[in-house]
């Protein structure tokens, strides 16, 4: 599937202008950690874009959460590996998460929260301005952007990455999408 493709795919199933952004930012850092690791970046790619397909017909029901869109994805012929990935990714299962990808898309969900939501606290709301530091400190402070969950975005330990590398991997992607994301 091409990102058009995919795009146009999420376009159909998401309405809700915030969490299509959500989605993009996700992307864009799946896309940095694939580069980083020398991985596909199309596969991881996608896989970030798409991770929440199925998130306004399941936000009712976290236990359906990534079931529905890992089905649909399936439906749609994705491989197997990124259909496994966006089933993960949602802790609530209590599924394994086995290889890098399913690894990094877990724990760049969360991330992504908190970065918006660090830009979104500066008079500015960019991106542009916030930096490696300034995230720690947000992350530190647990009654900042509490739906950010800290203990899946230090998972990044299981990638290899130590929390600031990962941030900063993050921020980075986002950054390079500003513009898309409103940021």
């Amino acid at each position: 599937m091409s990102r058009e493709e995919a795009y146009q795919l999420l376009k159909k199933h998401l309405k809700n202008k915030n969490l299509f952004k959500h989605c993009l930012a996700v992307e864009a850092v799946m896309h940095r950690l694939a580069e980083h690791f020398e991985e596909d970046t199309q596969l991881w790619s996608i896989a970030g874009l798409l991770h929440d397909i199925d998130y306004e017909k399941t936000k009712d029901d976290p236990g359906q959460h990534s079931i529905v869109g890992a089905e649909m994805l399936a439906a749609e012929g994705l491989p197997e590996e990124l259909v496994y990935a966006v089933k993960v990714h949602n802790d609530h299962h209590g599924l394994p998460r086995n290889s890098q990808l399913d690894k990094a898309l877990y724990a760049t969900d969360p991330l992504t929260g908190l970065i918006v939501a660090a830009a979104l606290i500066r008079p500015e709301k960019k991106l542009a301005i916030i930096d490696v530091d300034f995230l720690v400190n947000r992350y530190n402070e647990n009654s900042f952007a509490r739906g950010a969950r800290r203990d899946v975005i230090a998972s990044c330990e299981e990638l290899g990455l130590t929390l600031e590398e990962f941030m900063g991997l993050g921020l980075e992607a986002m950054k390079d999408s500003a513009a898309e994301l409103g940021l």
